[in-house]
């Protein structure tokens, strides 16, 4: 995945030669880079967006590309993340479980927003090679997003996941819960410049050999910066970069996250 950090430092170093200011500034309102936010897509705006974690302590890496689309208009959103993966331990790359998104703005009122979220996640990752499930798994996660001021926003996210009859590369199945719970503090240091910490807390079960369960939890604090190149054509690049820091039970597991975000009118 070097060809992604070197398209994103390019878009870092020429991206604000280049650029044609558009006549208002348009802040970002993108993810918090691993909480999702509540603003669902505009009307007639789509957005692409791409991500790279990289964990140094396993060097694991994560790439995912997600589309979001109003369907027709900002109340619904359907989007898909497409996942590939590298596993370190046996040395396999592949395609992960690919999530079918769908998204309903319930609350978009002054600085409060909430948009619950359901997901169908498709077993299209091998689960031989530790890739996916092998079942079809079911995700909701509820975003809140809230504006404390001109400056200041926070993020908000609980969820949980269960894939029934969830397999281990050895064919063992059995039922699998996980949960997320996460927050974000984002400063708009300028509406086009965001400075942000983010907590985010996983707990995941995995299917052992012979049907038993284990459970695994993960903790990060992740620091990060991300600004906005805006186009008259209205056209927004978002560019981003932190650096995941495992605490408690993810001592060590240190990474970085890269982040690239394409959004724009349909038509």
């Amino acid at each position: 995945m070097r060809w992604f950090a070197t398209m994103l430092m390019v878009l870092i170093c020429v991206g604000t030669v280049g650029r044609v200011e558009a006549d208002e500034v348009k802040k970002i309102q993108d993810n918090s880079f691993l909480l999702e936010e509540a603003y669902n897509q505009e009307d007639g705006v789509i957005q692409h967006i791409q991500s790279y974690l990289y964990n140094k302590k396993t060097r694991d890496w994560l790439y995912t590309f997600t589309q979001e689309w109003p369907v027709p208009k900002q109340a619904h959103q359907l989007s898909y993340t497409i996942p590939v993966a590298h596993m370190q331990e046996g040395d396999n790359t592949g395609l992960g479980d690919i999530a079918i998104n769908y998204r309903y703005q319930l609350i978009m009122n002054g600085p409060l927003a909430m948009s619950p979220r359901f997901s169908l996640i498709l077993p299209t990752g091998d689960e031989k090679k530790g890739m996916g499930s092998g079942a079809t798994g079911y995700q909701v996660n509820l975003p809140a997003s809230v504006e404390i001021g001109h400056q200041w926003v926070t993020h908000w996210n609980a969820g949980a996941t269960f894939t029934p009859d969830a397999t281990e590369p050895g064919g063992s199945t059995a039922d699998t819960w996980g949960y997320n719970l996460g927050a974000s503090v984002i400063w708009l240091a300028e509406e086009t410049f965001n400075v942000m910490t983010e907590v985010v807390w996983n707990s995941m079960e995995s299917v052992q050999p012979g049907g038993s369960k284990l459970r695994e939890t993960t903790f990060f604090v992740n620091p990060g910066v991300r600004f906005a190149n805006n186009y008259k054509s209205g056209l927004q690049v978002v560019p981003g970069l932190s650096f995941p820091i495992g605490i408690g039970t993810s001592h060590g597991e240190n990474g970085v996250f890269l982040y690239l975000s394409f959004e724009h009118p349909l038509f």
